[in-house]
């Protein structure tokens, strides 16, 4: 899924680069690029001069990617896309979730030609730092993308073209960090990008094989994964199971993830277990009747379809009397509520895929979706930065939210190109109410 979108991102960011003083942007650029430069643009990214910070030593880098868990499928990454990379004069780079560039390869003329624009080793390049381009895009959106030459947002970096694709941890499906070819105009061709999109997918099942054989790494490094996938538990399996993960924000169904296998619930299904989890001392029938539905209705409709559920979990994962998830939950709406727990206000953003089951009318998935949606939109208020708002107003979710717009009026600076675009969607939204 991909945020922001609205139909003007393009005339938007068309006219910001105008304003700055920069050249006209193509009519036929996407939707993405014009988001992301919206986004490097409030992040103020200086399109002339920016250059990504070298954030970590050579000595300390050594040591944090012995211990990352992309480290047991670099070489397989290597070995995959290596000749790729040399194929279109390119260089091969993986990062970590936060957008670090661990490992750089390729040949030698290619590497000094990245030295210029610091795409190095131990240097960040997420979008906030190194404005529009692909491992930082691909971050921003968990999607796969290529980025050809002048859709970078920094203008010495327009001479390249790039492509990437994110890995997840097979178990939780949380982000690890991206796979990139990055130099000629190859490298971001159809065939590059999707021998880019081959090569994680061969990581995360890689990554899947050494959580199932107990390695060192597991699926992300976390040893509950590992045991998990090696005893063999998971969905319909009738083993015990030590960890569920559960995907539902912006979905209308969830998807859980167990034992390196997935499964997708119907909407209904989704509603129950969503309230089993968040019930973790369990609750009964009747309790279960007045969280799931709106109106009056007898408890047999929610017994007839937990027997249906418990058919596709198995009895050790959904049990009763009362009724109750019979392991470790995890869930993205619970990382997203941690994140804004300990105010990383950008990560809780960045993980927020959109309201929880949004076309649920269950009584208790409406107040989680409202306390976690009015939570995130108030700590995106109250910071205050105008990435964090831009992102904010960018989504289907934000694009009509006034008071965003307002505080953008509000923090912007008055010569601010994003300034001008922010006051006249707050008039507009403003007059549309008034009506």
């Amino acid at each position: 899924m991909v945020r922001g979108g609205a139909g003007s991102a393009v005339r938007d960011a068309h006219e910001a680069f105008l304003e700055r003083g920069g050249t006209a942007v193509a009519p036929d650029v996407s939707e993405i690029v014009a988001s992301s430069w919206l986004r490097s643009l409030a992040a103020g990214v200086n399109a002339d001069a920016s250059q990504p910070p070298i954030t970590i030593g050579s000595q300390s880098l050594a040591d944090y990617r012995a211990q990352h868990p992309l480290a047991p499928v670099y070489p397989l990454l290597r070995d995959v896309l290596s000749d790729a990379a040399a194929a279109c004069d390119s260089v091969l780079a993986v990062t970590d979730e936060g957008g670090q560039l661990l490992w750089v390869s390729g040949a030698q003329g290619a590497l000094r030609r990245a030295e210029k624009i610091a795409f190095v080793e131990g240097a960040l390049w997420d979008e906030e730092h190194a404005g529009t381009n692909a491992p930082g895009t691909a971050l921003r959106l968990d999607l796969a993308v290529a980025i050809r030459a002048a859709e970078h947002f920094v203008r010495p970096v327009q001479r390249w073209n790039c492509a990437a694709a994110p890995v997840h941890d097979p178990l939780s499906r949380r982000v690890l960090g991206v796979v990139d070819i990055t130099g000629g105009r190859g490298a971001a061709s159809p065939q590059t990008m999707a021998m880019v999109r081959a090569a994680a997918r061969m990581a995360e099942a890689e990554l899947a094989r050494i959580a199932a054989l107990g390695g060192p790494h597991g699926a992300g490094g976390r040893s509950a994964a590992s045991s998990l996938a090696g005893s063999g538990g998971g969905p319909g399996s009738g083993s015990p199971a030590q960890a569920l993960h559960v995907q539902a924000l912006g979905r209308p169904d969830c998807v859980l993830t167990c034992g390196g296998r997935s499964i997708r619930l119907s909407p209904r299904h989704s509603e129950i277990l969503m309230i089993l989890a968040h019930a973790r001392d369990g609750i009964s029938g009747d309790e279960l009747t007045a969280l799931l539905y709106p109106g009056d209705i007898t408890t047999s409709t929610p017994r007839a379809e937990l027997v249906r559920l418990r058919g596709l979990l198995g009895a050790d994962l959904l049990r009763s009397r009362p009724y109750r998830i019979g392991c470790e939950v995890t869930s993205d709406w619970a990382t997203v509520q941690a994140a804004l727990a300990v105010g990383d206000v950008a990560q809780a953003l960045r993980l927020y895929r959109g309201p929880l089951l949004p076309f649920s009318e269950s009584p208790q998935i409406v107040r989680m979706r409202d306390d976690l949606h009015d939570w995130l939109r108030s700590a995106v208020l109250a910071d205050g930065r105008p990435r964090l708002l831009v992102e904010w107003t960018q989504s289907r979710w934000g694009a009509d939210d006034l008071g965003a717009w307002q505080r953008q009026c509000q923090v912007l600076p008055a010569g601010s190109p994003l300034r001008v675009r922010a006051e006249a969607a707050a008039a507009r939204i403003d007059a549309e109410l008034s009506r």
